[in-house]
């Protein structure tokens, strides 16, 4: 159990020191190519702590449900980075397909609920947007690695990527591809950057996961962008590992400090690319947005078709 515990417990805390990093990164790259100096990138990092420091405000309209929220979503972030395979292969808890989309569940309903609770008109129009967009992403995200399980035969994440390692192959056939594709769509909608939405505006006609954090203040605020960062490097490193799945740690050993040197490699290269192409990219229509989400569920479809034809 030891073996297990140690390498889940020492991934999640690298997750949760890098995850505002990448953040960081981001922010400099987009600034950088933007003309507008060089960002820091700590600042993140300052602007959690800062928010742990203030005072949390409970409106007369909220309720409960914000504190109890905003920790259930930083919870859920944080089970995930201790059960996708990110550094190491030995979980746990065992990496499950079914099991990280119930987590990713379980983040998106509580998030809604903290818009809902909060008791405002910005709040229930960000929980609305954002459930439906859930009704897309989530079974975007089931199937493009239910795509990989037919092959593999098995929806155990880690033996998938092990299997992957052991098969570079795979990585550049149509169903490997088709699978990351449609992962990248189903990642950007749930950690809500462009072109679906946009985590630097406050505009009403536009913003979703804003919507249902404006209202929070304080720990609760901290705990819930904390928690959306944490998701999207996790979800990140998943990506990436499944397009180089080198070196993972099978277990607890010294092969888990070139995997976590690397991880870090990864997730910069993933803020950087994100920082880029969000340069290049506008906010979609909202009423577009399913649009895009019903393409990368087709592609998962598609992927799960040819997966099941070649599968031997």
């Amino acid at each position: 159990m030891l073996t297990k515990l140690i390498p889940s417990l020492l991934q999640a805390l690298l997750v949760l020191v890098i995850s505002p990093l990448q953040i960081g990164i981001i922010r400099a790259t987009k600034a950088r190519l933007e003309g507008k100096g060089r960002g820091r990138l700590a600042q993140p990092w300052r602007e959690i702590i800062k928010l742990f420091k203030k005072e949390t405000i409970h409106y007369k309209s909220g309720s409960a449900v914000v504190e109890i929220g905003s920790i259930a979503v930083l919870g859920s972030s944080l089970t995930l980075a201790l059960v996708i395979p990110s550094i190491t292969l030995a979980t746990v808890i065992r990496p499950d397909l079914f099991v990280i989309v119930s987590i990713l569940t379980i983040n998106a309903v509580a998030q809604g609920l903290i818009g809902l609770a909060s008791g405002t008109s910005f709040g229930g129009l960000g929980a609305s947007r954002h459930i439906t967009l859930l009704a897309l992403t989530e079974p975007t995200l089931l199937i493009s690695i239910y795509a990989l399980s037919i092959t593999d035969h098995t929806t155990n994440l880690a033996s998938i990527v092990a299997i992957r390692s052991n098969d570079p192959i795979q990585i550049v056939s149509p169903v490997g591809l088709l699978v990351v594709i449609s992962l990248v769509i189903a990642v950007i909608s749930e950690a809500g950057r462009l072109p679906v939405d946009n985590p630097s505006t406050h505009l009403e006609l536009t913003m979703i996961h804003e919507a249902m954090t404006l209202e929070s203040s304080g720990r609760n605020f901290a705990y819930q962008e904390l928690a959306s960062w944490i998701k999207l490097t996790v979800l990140s490193a998943l990506i990436m590992n499944l397009l180089v799945p080198w070196p993972i740690a099978p277990r607890l050993s010294l092969e888990v400090i070139p995997s976590a040197l690397l991880l870090l490699s990864k997730v910069a290269l993933v803020g950087s690319l994100i920082a880029v192409a969000e340069i290049f990219l506008a906010k979609v229509r909202l009423f577009r947005v399913p649009e895009l989400l019903a393409g990368s569920l087709a592609i998962a479809f598609i992927a799960v078709i040819i997966s099941g034809v070649t599968a031997p």
